[in-house]
């Protein structure tokens, strides 16, 4: 049996190294032309490390990405709101929540489909999708065709593939921007050593940073403004907006953005899409964004992915073609979409509780955090992390 893989981001790669251990054969095809190590940090609860365990890639992991052994909220003058029980959530499940830049992540992925003998090439563009009752083939702007018993899109959450299957659908804003850096950043407070980080809140506006492993920091704003609103695509404008809106914050706020190169500041619109009733058709899937773009608010994008990627493949293993593979994805769709269902709506809902501007709203949304912490970030989200994907 042989796969196609359009895509080779986290949920590909992930498809790919998942689907060879459960003895297919892959081809994966990514449209850049070298696979890009810029990008923000991702955070990985215990849910995404059980899923790359099941990779056995979680070693990797912990060795280049850095533990989270704190976490706290503030307001945006610094006063402490609550500091999460993030060791009590280690104890639970049996290990911390860890921290890794996205790029780190993607180039372990990537090495390791190759040692399994998966097919990668890059600089390959899709361009349009063919299906028959016995398997699909892609097209790709260069002219040359790929085919297979199966297609998986994991192609964004702007997938063509999507579109091609069940036409256009609009992704949702968020209602607010996101600007992220990557930089080298010490201070006492917050040693490399301890790991973890803060969370400053604001009025419409949120500051987050965190230690990334490797000697580096990840910190990222949020901040509500109309769709569309154009935001700069100079490096060195972006970083000094950034540092007017928070000149006042926190510190060490100000200092973490200034020690930041302009190059390392990366700034786009947040979207989701409504969840979607079905992700295949024939023998073609949806996988990761393609399938459910949601909001980062959760940390939970990559996780759910990296859980499609390994419950996709538990399912196919030893399968036959024809009639069983299709009645296969649609187990698929049956076990995932009623869980990302919810993770998309809590992920909307907490981003709404996040960016809150009412004055009124804040103060009852500041009193519930300091006195309900373990309720609201442990008990809630224990569904969430808690969740044990299948083993290959």
């Amino acid at each position: 049996m042989k796969a196609i893989i359009i895509g080779g981001g986290i949920g590909g790669l992930c498809s790919a190294i998942a689907l060879r251990k459960a003895g297919w054969d892959v081809d994966e095809f990514e449209q850049n032309e070298k696979l890009s190590e810029s990008g923000a940090g991702i955070v990985l609860a215990a849910n995404a490390l059980r899923a790359l365990k099941s990779l056995d890639i979680d070693g990797r992991i912990r060795e280049e990405g850095a533990p989270v052994g704190a976490a706290e909220l503030r307001t945006w003058k610094g006063d402490l709101l609550a500091s999460l029980p993030v060791q009590k959530q280690a104890a639970r499940y049996g290990m911390p929540s860890y921290l890794i830049h996205r790029g780190s992540l993607q180039s372990i992925l990537y090495s390791h489909a190759l040692a399994l003998g998966v097919n990668v090439q890059l600089g390959k563009r899709f361009a349009e999708l063919l299906e028959s009752k016995d398997g699909a083939e892609a097209r790709f702007a260069d002219g040359t065709t790929a085919d297979g018993d199966l297609l998986i899109a994991a192609d964004g959450h702007r997938s063509k593939i999507r579109e091609r299957l069940f036409g256009h659908l609009p992704l949702r804003y968020s209602g607010y921007r996101a600007i992220r850096g990557i930089g080298r950043f010490e201070d006492s407070r917050y040693p490399l050593e301890a790991g973890g980080g803060f969370e400053a809140l604001g009025k419409g506006i949120r500051f987050g940073f965190s230690h990334l492993g490797e000697g580096r920091i990840f910190w990222f704003a949020a901040m509500n403004e109309p769709e569309g609103q154009a935001a700069s695509q100079e490096p060195e404008e972006r970083k000094r907006q950034v540092l007017m809106k928070l000149q006042n914050w926190y510190s060490p706020v100000p200092a973490v953005i200034e020690a930041t190169l302009p190059e390392d500041i990366l700034t786009h619109s947040i979207y989701d899409l409504a969840p979607l009733p079905q992700w295949s058709k024939g023998r073609v899937t949806l996988l990761g964004d393609a399938a459910h773009p949601m909001l980062p608010n959760l940390g939970q994008g990559g996780a759910q992915a990296m859980e499609d990627a390994v419950t996709l493949a538990h399912l196919l293993k030893n399968k036959a073609a024809g009639a069983e593979l299709t009645e296969t994805l649609k187990a698929f769709e049956t076990a995932r979409i009623p869980r990302i269902r919810q993770i998309v709506r809590q992920s909307r809902l907490m981003g709404r509780l996040m960016q809150l501007e009412s004055p009124l709203a804040l103060a009852v949304r500041n009193t519930a955090f300091r006195a309900a912490a373990d309720k609201l970030f442990v008990s809630r989200l224990h569904p969430v992390i808690g969740y044990e994907p299948p083993t290959l």
